[in-house]
């Protein structure tokens, strides 16, 4: 079925395997380190109002420190958040797309009951420009909200490969609504194929040999497809497997890593037994794709397979977050023991 394999004893324990605060490993701490500046662009909007104004910015590539720069001047006309107070607190924010985990969110300092906010700031991100060249940026303007409730006013995209790098000038450049593709919230980092099976403690007949005495978990990763392109070369891709809420060396499991290919085959199985049946409701499978590089791993993408329940063990847990579509796969393994359930599941932003 796969031409790599790897078993693993894997016992729950639901007194010492119980997660609380600060109780992730390195590694969980290493996916939950970017989990931040992958959420969406426009994660944290509660208002309601229409873009409309201008933004005056530069762009610019500095070769020798490889650094792109992103002068922001000033904006004008800005939508007016509180009608009551006539206030808005504008700020702008920036991200290098598709990829916005790895290049991280910039902004600018708040500014105070206008929309007419002149900052003179500089936004800097150390890139390749190989690389800047097959990235878009996102350049939005929001208003601050002491509470969090901030308020999206307006965007502009640029596509950084056709870009004048010439065009060293300050220009105006109208704000526009979000994109019909940001609201529908689609945020595109490829597709897995995998498929799962479980087998329950005893299943297969006392006369089997290979009948586990504990429950297993079987999860054959075999491809994944339209991976986020971060360098010309393509990417380097392996997926990494661990069982929340362990995050321990036990748990750990990773592919081998395919070079330079958006669409890598891995047809990998991983085999965690030691599982119980009731154990399938508060644990959840994490499996995260990364791309390789000789000083950090970079995120692309992930699932989690579980109920979703927020809930793992009686505690409340932010990774026990499964849509709609992986919990349906998990709750089918469950439904159907010893058969193998296939699935092409989106990867999206842990």
């Amino acid at each position: 079925e796969s031409d790599t394999a790897s078993e693993i004893s894997f016992q729950f324990n639901k007194h010492k395997k119980t997660p609380s605060i600060g109780s992730h490993s390195s590694d969980m701490a290493s996916v939950s380190s970017v989990s931040g500046s992958v959420l969406s662009v426009y994660s944290g909007d509660f208002g309601s109002v229409d873009a409309q104004g201008t933004v005056e910015f530069a762009l610019d590539y500095d070769e020798k420190n490889r650094e792109f720069q992103v002068h922001v001047s000033q904006c004008k006309d800005l939508a007016v958040v509180d009608e009551k107070k006539s206030r808005s607190d504008p700020y702008v924010k920036t991200y290098l797309l598709p990829d916005k985990a790895r290049m991280g969110k910039r902004k600018t300092s708040v500014k105070k009951r206008t929309v007419n906010p002149i900052y003179n700031e500089v936004l800097r991100y150390k890139i390749e420009k190989m690389v800047l060249l097959i990235q878009k940026l996102n350049l939005s303007v929001w208003h601050n909200d002491p509470l969090g409730r901030n308020s999206f006013l307006g965007e502009i995209e640029v596509d950084l490969a056709s870009w004048d790098w010439s065009n060293r000038k300050l220009n105006w450049y109208p704000l526009k609504p979000r994109s019909l593709s940001a609201v529908n919230g689609v945020d595109h980092r490829g597709v897995m194929n995998l498929s799962i099976k479980y087998v329950p403690p005893g299943s297969l007949g006392k006369m089997c040999p290979k009948n586990p005495p504990s429950g297993e978990v079987h999860i054959w990763v075999k491809d994944v497809k339209d991976l986020l392109q971060l360098r010309p070369s393509g990417v380097d891709a392996f997926v990494k497997c661990y069982v929340l809420p362990d995050t321990s060396k036990k748990s750990y499991q990773k592919t081998r890593v395919i070079k330079r290919d958006t669409n890598p085959v891995f047809n990998h199985t991983i085999v965690y037994d030691g599982f119980h049946t009731e154990d399938l409701k508060d644990a959840c499978v994490e499996l995260t794709v990364w791309d390789h590089e000789k000083l950090t791993n970079h995120f692309l993408g992930g699932i989690r397979l579980g109920l979703g329940t927020g809930l793992s063990y009686g505690i409340s847990v932010d990774w026990m977050d499964s849509t709609q579509e992986e919990v349906a796969f998990w709750q089918e393994m469950m439904l159907a023991a010893n058969e193998w359930i296939e699935g092409l599941l989106p990867l999206r932003s842990l």
